[in-house]
């Protein structure tokens, strides 16, 4: 098995972090982003989106989207357990997951897109957008605080998935100046906690 990723992107951080909190190692073959490697038809051909990571099996079957790659990864190897063990729990993890993925994680992401233009070659960028998208997601960090009040992790009482991606999402959102609020004292010190975690380093 190997991934195909661009190891400083933050999607591929998130499976890269994934996988180190299972202890598992991986072969990864870097895709230049910025050269438009992702968009060439022999990578179209492992993901028709164009995206990054891509896992590749040993029997030639690809599977793309970070979710769907820490999943396999989940059930194959089920301990520790990041996804949830019950059914309330796995659906807890769910519901913050999906906060994450589209009130925090997209606008981050389509922030970083209008913003700075990276993509300006292949697509047509607004400034404006992007600045609104940037206070969409600052909103969630507040948000976030509230709910670090109440709870150690994101999902509740353990280190899940939801915490991945509510890390990655936030250390991304710097290179735009998305960031946690001198305030929002519950949220920084579980960035400083989770952030701590030798997988964070991955």
């Amino acid at each position: 098995m190997k991934i195909y990723e661009l190891k400083r992107a933050p999607n591929a951080r998130r499976v890269r972090m994934f996988l180190a909190e299972k202890g598992i190692e991986m072969a990864y073959h870097q895709i230049d982003l910025g050269a438009g490697e992702n968009l060439a038809p022999e990578f179209l051909a492992k993901n028709p989106a164009g995206r990054i990571p891509v896992l590749e099996l040993d029997d030639g079957t690809y599977l793309s989207e970070t979710l769907a790659i820490c999943r396999y990864f989940e059930e194959l190897h089920p301990e520790p357990n990041l996804f949830g063990r019950t059914a309330l729990e796995r659906a807890t993890v769910e519901m913050w997951s999906r906060f994450i993925e589209f009130n925090l994680w997209l606008p981050t992401g389509m922030a970083f897109r209008h913003i700075t233009g990276f993509y300006k070659d292949r697509e047509t960028v607004f400034p404006e957008w992007g600045e609104e998208c940037k206070q969409q997601a600052l909103a969630w960090f507040a948000k976030l605080d509230a709910r670090l009040a109440e709870q150690p992790y994101v999902a509740g009482e353990r280190f899940t998935i939801a915490d991945i991606l509510a890390l990655c999402s936030i250390d991304f959102g710097k290179v735009v100046d998305i960031r946690i609020a001198p305030e929002q004292r519950h949220l920084q010190a579980w960035h400083d906690r989770v952030s701590s975690r030798p997988s964070a380093r991955a």
